[in-house]
């Protein structure tokens, strides 16, 4: 295998311009994202079937001619597994590969297993065993080993060799649209954030909590969310979740009683006491009428067991006429999801503007018409 390193413009410009006159691309990243909130963006492979390039990104101030190629719709995006990977290219260059075609999601859509990992997929239809060794490298790190190099190099060659024989496979089924499609509501996804108002309502256990107490959280949770986005720290390294709601409930006027609260490390407390204590006192203030609407849960609504079962089962159905994974077409979570976005006042889905995943793209003529007869409203 020969690859080539890329540190400067002039050679990416070059590979860019060749690569973008191909049908497809493969294309992986290389990131590190151990206490930070956003992945930090290491190494970028591509591999156009010509030249496999290894692109620093920690070498280069100008990727621009990486974005044309990312974006550019002639040039199909080959990716495996590929939602961290579009997580790190948005954070790390606000672009997002399209068209895109995630080879273990088609692999899911050809009854190979919903999740089938990179390293299986090259041994079932290539029996080539790959070394996975380096997979916990800090790729932040410079200088990068072969051995570490040629791990990486490794993901986009076998990953080119894939894309054909996936892509035939489901062309014959007519489900490369699908594959494309819930790719692009992938990277909808990941483009959407969630305004820090709301960020109690991902807050484990935030539905015990009512009037003040509850206000006390959603101030709390913001705070830790604009913290963490200003300083790029994982949301529990900031403040651990278990007691911020704490606090809420608790509601200490005097920062020594927060080393009452089991478990709080003093650290913390040395460095945000004073701040969450602030904001502690002015939720005292805030009068009733600002209070937010009790937190709900889908176990609270009479219907919810019936009605997911119901929907469930049609799902169960529709996928066994398919020959797919139940999971495939509809999981537990996005029955969730779409229960939550019918029955909720307030959803994360509807404050983001994504319809749940069951109503949309390829699954909207499968599965839309059997559930708005299950639960009895048009969902238009």
């Amino acid at each position: 295998m020969t690859y080539t390193i890329i540190n400067h413009r002039q050679a990416l410009q070059a590979f860019c311009e060749q690569a973008g006159q191909k049908e497809f691309i493969a294309v992986d990243t290389e990131f590190v994202r151990t206490r930070t909130l956003y992945p930090q963006l290491g190494l970028i492979q591509l591999y156009d079937g010509e030249a496999l390039v290894l692109v620093d990104p920690l070498a280069m101030d100008d990727l621009s001619p990486l974005k044309a190629l990312l974006t550019d719709p002639k040039v199909v995006k080959v990716l495996h597994s590929c939602s961290e990977d579009l997580e790190t290219f948005w954070t790390a260059m606000q672009v997002i590969p399209a068209p895109l075609f995630d080879t273990q999601f088609a692999a899911g859509l050809l009854n190979m297993g919903p999740s089938l990992g990179y390293a299986k997929l090259v041994e079932e239809m290539l029996s080539v065993s790959l070394d996975k060794g380096e997979s916990r490298t800090d790729w932040l790190s410079r200088p990068l080993s072969e051995q570490q190099l040629s791990y990486a190099a490794n993901d986009v060659l076998y990953l080119y060799r894939l894309y054909p024989m996936i892509a035939e496979a489901i062309d014959k089924l007519e489900r490369r649209q699908w594959v494309f499609d819930e790719m692009a509501q992938l990277a909808l996804k990941k483009r959407t954030d969630l305004a820090p108002d709301q960020a109690y309502l991902t807050i484990k256990n935030n539905w015990q909590l009512r009037g003040r107490a509850l206000a006390t959280l959603k101030y709390l949770a913001k705070w830790r969310l604009e913290k963490a986005r200003e300083n790029n720290v994982a949301l529990n390294f900031v403040f651990k979740e278990q007691y911020l709601v704490e606090l809420a409930r608790r509601q200490p006027m005097q920062k020594n009683a927060f080393y009452g609260i089991n478990g709080m490390p003093p650290q913390d407390v040395r460095r945000h006491g004073d701040e969450l204590l602030e904001i502690i006192k002015r939720c005292h203030e805030l009068p009733p009428e600002h209070y937010p609407d009790k937190v709900e849960r889908l176990v609270d609504f009479p219907a919810y067991k019936q009605v997911s079962q119901a929907i469930r089962q049609h799902c169960e159905e529709v996928s066994t006429q398919l020959q797919i994974p139940v999971e495939m077409l509809g999981s537990k979570k996005q029955i969730n999801q779409l229960l939550k976005w019918l029955w909720f006042e307030l959803d994360e889905g509807r404050l983001t503007g994504l319809r749940p995943d069951l109503i949309c793209t390829w699954r909207e003529p499968l599965l839309k018409a059997g559930i708005s007869k299950i639960v009895g409203v048009s969902l238009s």
